[in-house]
């Protein structure tokens, strides 16, 4: 599975550079999220704006476990990209429930920051 990680303070970006999901490349991208969540990264930001075409919400599964990492980690697991194909996938199997899905990369970035700020505040009022 081609993508690419930009990797930040805060969060990492996953860029897949595949256009089609299947269940060939979703093993590969368990691994990455697995990999990124030992490294540290507990928000990560997959953005699949490259890929037209999904046929089983199965290939689809890879998103909770990336999704179970983040939320563990007390992180945030962020879709974006989503077109039409995906997103009817992940409407049927529910998946649009439990995930967070946002249109563009700064909205993503913005919850991100967010909830990191919200974070902050509320460490610093239980040690007061």
């Amino acid at each position: 599975m081609k993508f690419s990680v930009d990797k930040h303070e805060k969060y990492v970006v996953l860029k897949l550079r595949e256009t089609k999901f299947t269940n060939d490349n979703a093993p590969k991208l368990k691994s990455e999220f697995i990999l990124l969540n030992a490294e540290g990264y507990h928000n990560i930001v997959l953005d699949l704006s490259a890929i037209k075409e999904c046929n089983d919400s199965q290939d689809l599964s890879s998103l909770l476990v990336g999704d179970r990492l983040c939320k563990k980690a007390n992180g945030l697991f962020i879709l974006t990209g989503v077109n039409g194909v995906v997103a009817k996938i992940l409407e049927m199997s529910n998946l649009d429930q439990s995930l967070t899905i946002v249109s563009k990369l700064d909205e993503a970035t913005d919850l991100i920051f967010m909830e990191e700020i919200e974070k902050e505040l509320l460490g610093s009022v239980d040690k007061g």
